[in-house]
């Protein structure tokens, strides 16, 4: 048996997978995900300018909202080059460094996301709970606290398992489960000890996602009760019409994410095409619905988006 690691003069090349039993109409099934990325790509980027042109925009839930796009948009690039390479050009070989790297944003940023909601869903909280002193309390310095705590933790939890996978050695057998590169269906690969990997994912897994939805729980529980307390059912509602947004952004994240892992872990009789089409909806489903939910549930960010369209169009 033929073993490889990342120091041996022969270098570890991986084949991606895109999808499994109808190679033969790869390319009719790029045409969906290519309007995808389209979509997520041109939407995100749509968020960031109206908020950076936008003067009235320049208010912390605006600015969660940008971090949220420049997540969105960093996330979507982490996969498109390797997903439609594979769907459209079946170009599938990729080396154990760059599968390496592909793998640290791709977590790294979905586990930003989480992070991300978590600060949006505090900025709900204190917003309806204490808005008196929302302007006090999230101050752009603290915004920008918040924004680089995340980044700080994502890079603190994702740089061991990266060390780690470094280390490992592979065997002959090389072949992905995905077009782009996953801890798990990486390491699955090696032919070493692999227990102190899954270790570390698992514990990069529950210090983010798994920290972060039970606060985001804990905020909404929080906002409930308070919006529950307010006597006026007018008052009511239109405190919870400016929560409809961002529940909706993390039920567009966490539902994905939890069933995916039911998928894997008990639909092992279902067709291989149905866990890859799922992963890459997984990865999809936030970057393209994200700015669309924004776009028509938030009065502000459509009237920028609309007064950003024609300025542009008056100049051309």
């Amino acid at each position: 048996m033929l073993v490889l690691n990342n120091t041996s003069a022969q270098p570890v090349i991986f084949l991606l997978t895109g999808i499994p039993g109808l190679r033969a109409d790869q390319v009719w099934f790029s045409i969906p995900f290519c309007l995808l990325y389209v979509i997520a790509l041109s939407g995100n980027s749509m968020i960031l300018l109206v908020v950076f042109c936008e003067p009235s925009l320049h208010a912390p839930m605006y600015y969660f909202l940008s971090m949220l796009s420049a997540t969105d948009l960093s996330l979507s690039l982490c996969t498109l080059s390797t997903t439609l390479g594979v769907l459209w050009l079946d170009a599938r070989e990729i080396n154990l460094n760059v599968c390496i790297a592909q793998m640290f944003f791709l977590h790294g940023f979905t586990f930003m996301e989480s992070g991300v909601l978590l600060a949006m869903a505090f900025d709900r909280f204190v917003a309806i709970c204490d808005p008196l002193r929302y302007t006090t309390i999230l101050t752009n310095t603290r915004i920008a606290q918040i924004g680089v705590t995340v980044l700080i933790r994502n890079v603190a939890v994702m740089l061991p398992v990266v060390l780690f996978v470094k280390k490992l050695s592979f065997c002959s057998s090389l072949v992905l489960s995905h077009s782009y590169c996953y801890h798990v269906d990486l390491i699955q690969l090696s032919c070493s000890d692999n227990r102190i990997n899954s270790i570390l994912g698992l514990f990069a897994l529950f210090s983010t996602t798994g920290f972060d939805c039970p606060c985001i729980l804990l905020s909404y529980i929080l906002i409930i009760r308070s919006v529950l307390s307010i006597a006026s059912s007018e008052e009511r509602q239109k405190a919870f019409n400016t929560c409809i947004s961002h529940i909706s952004a993390v039920a567009i994240f966490y539902i994905p994410l939890i069933s995916l892992s039911l998928v894997h872990r008990y639909g092992r009789s279902a067709p291989p095409f149905i866990h890859t089409i799922m992963a890459n909806v997984f990865l999809l489903i936030p970057p393209v619905l994200n700015p669309i939910i924004y776009s028509v549930k938030t009065k502000q960010i459509r009237k920028a988006i609309i007064k950003v369209l024609m300025q542009r169009q008056s100049h051309v």
